[in-house]
């Protein structure tokens, strides 16, 4: 659709976030069910390819960066990549359930936060030549808060079952 220009790669770094998105949001509203996969792996696999896309797209447009934003993203991506490695060594009765719970939850959460603070500031105006349209900014920050209530929710009724 844009040829092969700085346009293309940024539609697809843009897409390839949002299907990151779409992966992560699976793995935050079914945090603590077994899963027959590697959520975790797929997700830094995933997250991974939307980074290298990422790095390219700023390398060649010369964008500036922001470093606080660059700051906060290395630390979501040391996260990333270090969790497949967590769920391994937890699965292999290699690492206890409460640490694993504890790097867990500090993951998800954290990562929540930054799909968060990357809407954010689109919806606000603050990024220019983010690419993409507000709408889209609109629908996917609601989704990312959708996502909160409806973990919170689900926290609250696993809480009231217990008690």
């Amino acid at each position: 659709m844009d040829g092969f220009s700085s346009l293309a790669l940024q539609t697809i770094t843009r897409f390839s976030g949002r299907l990151s998105l779409m992966v992560f949001s699976i793995i935050f509203l079914s945090q603590g069910k077994n899963m027959d996969f590697k959520p975790y792996l797929i997700f830094a696999v995933v997250h991974g390819i939307h980074l290298i896309e990422l790095i390219s797209y700023v390398t060649l447009s010369g964008n500036k960066l922001i470093p606080i934003r660059v700051a906060g993203g290395a630390l979501a991506y040391s996260f990333i990549f270090i969790m497949p490695l967590l769920d391994y060594r937890h699965l292999n009765v290699q690492l206890s359930k409460k640490k694993f719970n504890l790097f867990e939850n500090v993951y998800l959460y954290y990562i929540w936060l930054i799909f968060f603070m990357s809407y954010l500031p689109r919806v606000q105006g603050k990024l220019p030549n983010v690419g993409g349209h507000y709408y889209e900014f609109v629908i996917l920050l609601a989704w990312v808060l959708i996502l909160l209530i409806l973990k919170l929710i689900t926290l609250f009724r696993t809480q009231k079952r217990f008690t």
